[in-house]
């Protein structure tokens, strides 16, 4: 199963959501807004020292199906060429909201990237504690499963911070070693064709 976070790098959360991965011996796949992944660099670097992954979120966190194909074309290409300047070169596009246009897999192949959406959502943004995202995603976490988690707040964000989504990080893992997977970041379980 694949622990995915999304709208970060977070200066506050970020390094939280990394400790608690790394009490629980997991790694994950960050979708990163470029903008915030300039601004903390060093949280890049931290996260693939650890043995993450660092794939495409976006540049601007826009929906695709409200958007023109041309903005996005920009936006992926300003995002790719921000990620390999601080030294990442993603394989994964998660497009904000997972909102999906006629043409964003067209898009998507055109730069080479494979889209990763998810199977499993916490509703993290909601701001539920986490005993309860926990309860509510469980039904979802089969072999293969892509979480969702955030490690950044974003647009339409119901919540101050990220504090319940490190709470959630530990029960989680322990959840998903109990139904026999381990959690690895997407594009591992996607190259052994287990992603769903």
């Amino acid at each position: 199963m694949a622990l995915t976070f999304d709208d970060g790098p977070d200066p506050l959360w970020t390094p939280r959501v990394l400790e608690a991965l790394d009490a629980a011996g997991a790694r994950a796949t960050f979708f990163v807004i470029v903008p915030r992944a300039r601004r903390a660099a060093g949280l890049l670097r931290e996260m693939l020292a650890r043995g993450h992954e660092v794939a495409l979120h976006c540049t601007e966190h826009v929906r695709h199906t409200e958007t023109s194909r041309e903005r996005v074309v920009r936006d992926t290409a300003e995002g790719l060429a921000g990620l390999r300047d601080l030294g990442v070169e993603p394989a994964l596009w998660r497009p904000p909201w997972g909102a999906l246009a006629p043409w964003t897999r067209e898009v998507a192949e055109g730069f080479g990237l494979a889209l990763c959406l998810w199977s499993a959502d916490t509703h993290d943004w909601r701001g539920d504690p986490a005993r309860r995202m926990l309860l509510e995603v469980a039904p979802a976490l089969r072999p293969g499963a892509v979480v969702l988690m955030h490690d950044g707040l974003g647009p339409g964000a119901r919540r101050s911070g990220c504090r319940q989504t490190v709470e959630l990080v530990a029960p989680l893992v322990a959840r998903i070693r109990a139904a026999g997977c381990e959690p690895a970041p997407a594009g591992e379980i996607a190259a052994k064709g287990r992603l769903r």
